[in-house]
């Protein structure tokens, strides 16, 4: 059977790429105030709240972290500080891939254009970007579309830049519930899973499964 030569490949970057490193820097600030069990139910609050405000209209990432920290330090009888959440949104520029990543990118960067569409802002891409080690046809940020994923929106403004539609490209992620559903909703069908151990399989949403983008180039018979 020939294999679908898309395009362009797309992907979520944080998470996906970029070793996404909340946790750890929740554990960082709390640690030594809760224990095992209430620090991981910190984390999932954490993350709940992250996600519930990029569903909200757009606002600066900054915002994002500050609201959901806030959040889930109320939620779990913390006090807040402002500066807590500035520091953890200056750390993610400093984050560098999954050990995996750079070597199947620099593969597949040789014969597929890469594109991210990332829940980020522009001053802070960049810098994950390089860390990379591949070049990418274009990177696009949630600030240029004025929308995160999973809205529809950060999709589209994808697909207006590149000139493209949802059957020319391959969609890499390591989330359903920030790509993958949408990306399904939308009509792209060839979709990839990276199985970072986020979240659990769901074969509803039709995607080829890959342990790290290490085997990515293989999807394309690389």
């Amino acid at each position: 059977m020939e294999r679908f030569r898309p395009k362009y490949v797309t992907f979520d970057t944080h998470g996906t790429l970029i070793n996404f490193q909340m946790a750890e820097a929740a554990r960082d600030l709390y640690g030594n105030l809760l224990d095992a069990a209430r620090m991981n139910e910190f984390i999932r609050n954490f993350q709940g709240y992250r996600f519930d405000e990029v569903m909200q209209d757009w606002k600066p990432y900054a915002d994002v972290v500050h609201n959901a920290l806030e959040r889930a330090c109320r939620r779990n009888g913390l006090a807040f500080r402002a500066e807590d959440a500035l520091m953890i949104y200056n750390r993610i520029p400093t984050w560098g891939p999954h050990a995996d990543v750079p070597a199947g990118l620099a593969k597949l960067a040789k014969e597929i254009p890469l594109v991210t569409i990332t829940n980020s802002m522009k001053v802070q891409i960049p810098s994950n970007i390089a860390k990379l080690g591949a070049p990418f046809h274009a990177v696009l940020t949630a600030e240029e579309a004025g929308a995160y994923k999973p809205h529809f929106k950060a999709f589209e403004y994808m697909f207006d830049t590149l000139g493209c539609g949802p059957e020319d490209i391959t969609h890499v992620s390591s989330s359903f519930r920030h790509d993958l559903m949408s990306a399904y909703d939308l009509g792209i069908k060839s979709k990839v899973w990276v199985n970072r151990g986020h979240e659990p399989a769901n074969p509803f949403y039709e995607y080829t499964e890959i342990p790290d983008v290490s085997h990515l180039p293989g999807v394309f018979g690389l």
